[in-house]
């Protein structure tokens, strides 16, 4: 989230350009001078000049260049970076509304060439108070979003508070109840989270940093978020430990981890209960956390019921480790009810028992390079939970898939651009969908921090069919790279939004206070004529496994089939909750349909699931919630 972080990535890149470099400052520059105006809004000496610190100076001093041409020579380029910040003190008002109009009219115009019933439609544009970097769909069809209160509105910068200390690194929270049609923006309410002080020694309690942090859904339908921001260093890991109730809209703070973790994930298995593993410690940027935690402890009842709210609960830590290099890793509860950890190394490929706490090695992913932050799906599997996963994005340069099944990679149909910081999901009908991408951190292919995009590919969505070919279809309004995310919603249609970059660059008034965007896709399947499936009702008890239950519709002959379609919680390209099953049709009688549920918790971990009737084109109904569990 830091320019720190993507400095220690592209490291070895760093000296190599360095090394080119004909001028070399081998004494520290003259100050920058300041306008007069500037001067009097920011820590500026009498003359107009910067006031750098030697602290600043240190902080800023990068590695490589020291390596390359001393310490002296070093500290002047962290002085000229510094003075040069300071200089660059806003983003003009009238480029935002050039490039948000430009977006508009392009998007329009390109769009034309590509049919809804063949391509879908993005169709809304909705203005929002929330960045979005991290969502969560919620069984009251409500949209949890969470990110940070900004420390700066100029995309040239770092937005979030990433290296920041005390108050101003702070969290925020809003839910969305999505609108019912095309014309209605929906409504937003503010869901703080709890005020805290953390342990950074200034004693300035605000709202919990939980920013960078991982998440995944408790069996009673609350989502729990561990970890985020505690400032400083590059991105230093918190302990924190919080789950939002979506029956009461509030949260409730936990005990905390035992390690701090920024950029961890997280995934519930089959027992219910949330294993969270990687992300930077509470020592800063470089320190990833090998353990591997459980929430809540062994031995401590896991919630299944909306009444039975998790407070002050303990974690508990794994015998195995997870010793993960880089952050963020795709976790997925298979059907065999272990953990599959798919990491951005292609040699840190791991698979972990929850029952035994052990850790085994998985071959090696055959691209044999890092990822950045690409998408993963569990692959649909018909009635079973899934046994496979596809793996891909993550690096712009290859628009390759790879498909781990039976403990092997193989190569699947690539897409049509490689893309990094996208967002994969699974339509009801079991086809899949892309959206969003860039070429890295803050890169959407001019450099970091340059919101404009070279390759204007990268705003255009990809289908993927059944046979596994991929198409590219429709452009989004904006581009959306780092910390996009997209959500499928009960209707069907798909909520995109994320990446706070683009979206305060293309903010057609600044200072309106909704920085943040959201826009509706509507896939191919609300496009193809003729009438929806509907269920009329469905169970509101918990339903068991491998057992049936009754559903109601009001238009029998158009159920082909049922599904249950798992919610997404996301960020930074990593969901661990998405997941898709068809459901065996028992029988019929007249408008009443009889259902079988998942053979067990291994194939559809306890939750809240999405239950759609789809027709023989694949069209779904809206859908209703059911939760499945151990206790029914």
């Amino acid at each position: 989230m830091s320019r720190s972080r993507l400095r220690a990535v592209l490291a070895v890149g760093a000296a190599t350009v360095v090394l080119s470099t004909t001028t070399v400052l081998a004494a520290p520059a003259p100050a920058l001078p300041v306008p007069a105006a500037v001067a009097e809004a920011g820590p500026f000496a009498g003359d107009g000049t910067p006031r750098i610190t030697d602290e600043q100076v240190r902080a800023e001093v990068r590695a490589a260049e020291e390596a390359a041409f001393g310490r002296p020579a070093a500290e002047a380029m962290a002085r000229d970076r510094i003075g040069l910040r300071a200089v660059q003190t806003g983003y003009p008002q009238t480029t935002r509304t050039n490039r948000f109009n430009l977006l508009t009219t392009t998007q329009a115009q390109d769009n034309a060439a590509y049919p809804a019933a063949q391509f879908g439609q993005f169709k809304q544009y909705i203005p929002s108070p929330e960045f979005g970097d991290h969502v969560a769909l919620l069984p009251t069809g409500k949209v949890l979003l969470f990110s940070f209160e900004s420390v700066e509105d100029n995309p040239q910068k770092e937005t979030a508070p990433t290296d920041v200390i005390g108050r101003q690194n702070a969290g925020r929270a809003y839910l969305w109840t999505p609108p019912a049609n095309d014309t209605d923006p929906g409504t937003f309410r503010a869901v703080p989270p709890p005020v805290v002080d953390m342990p950074d020694g200034l004693n300035e309690p605000r709202p919990a940093p939980f920013f960078c942090a991982g998440h995944s859904y408790l069996p009673n339908g609350m989502v729990g978020v561990f970890g985020g921001n505690l400032g400083g260093n590059g991105g230093t890991g918190a302990k924190l430990a919080l789950v939002f109730d979506p029956w009461t809209e509030t949260w409730h703070q936990e005990q905390d981890m035992s390690v701090g973790r920024w950029y961890p994930s997280v995934v519930t298995g089959a027992d219910g209960r949330q294993t969270i593993m990687s992300g930077q410690s509470e020592l800063g940027f470089g320190t990833p956390s090998p353990v591997v935690e459980r929430f809540p402890a062994k031995g401590t009842e896991v919630s299944y019921g909306k009444a039975a709210v998790p407070e002050n609960l303990a974690l508990d830590r794994w015998k195995a480790d997870a010793p993960y290099r880089m952050d963020y890793p795709h976790l997925f509860s298979l059907r065999d009810g272990r953990i599959y950890g798919f990491g951005r190394s292609s040699d840190q490929q791991f698979v972990f028992d929850p029952a035994s706490e052990t850790r085994g090695q998985l071959p090696s992913r055959p691209d044999n390079f890092p990822r950045l932050y690409g998408s993963a799906v569990a692959l649909p599997n018909g009635a079973d939970g899934p046994d496979s996963v596809l793996v891909l994005g993550g690096n712009h340069k290859d628009p390759n898939t790879f498909k781990f099944s039976g403990g092997a990679w193989t190569k699947e149909q690539p897409r049509n651009l490689g893309r990094a910081q996208d967002d994969t999901l699974i339509f009801p009908d079991g086809n899949l969908f892309t959206v969003n991408g860039a070429v890295g951190i803050r890169d959407y292919g001019l450099g970091d921090y340059n919101p404009n995009v070279p390759d204007d590919r990268f705003r255009q969505v990809e289908l993927r069919d059944a046979a596994g070919k991929w198409t590219l279809g429709p452009k989004q309004r904006l581009p959306r790279g780092y910390h996009s995310n997209a959500v499928i919603l009960p209707d069907g249609r798909i909520m995109v939004t994320g990446d706070e970059l683009q979206q305060i660059a293309n903010n057609p008034d600044i200072k309106a206070g909704n920085n943040g965007t959201i826009e509706i896709y509507e896939p191919p399947y609300l496009h193809q004529g003729g009438g929806r499936p509907d269920i009329r009702t469905a169970p509101t008890d918990p339903v068991g496994y491998r057992t049936t239950f009754r559903i109601n519709t009001n238009s029998p002959t158009q159920a082909a089939r049922a599904v249950l379609l798992a919610p997404i919680t996301s960020t930074h390209s990593v969901d661990t909750s998405q997941r898709r099953l068809e459901l065996k049709l028992v029988s019929r009688a007249g408008s009443q349909l009889v259902l079988q549920s998942p053979a067990s918790a291994a194939d559809a971990p306890p939750g809240w699931y999405m239950l759609f009737l789809l027709n023989d084109a694949g069209v779904p109904s809206v859908a209703k919630w059911i939760q499945l569990s151990p206790n029914a």
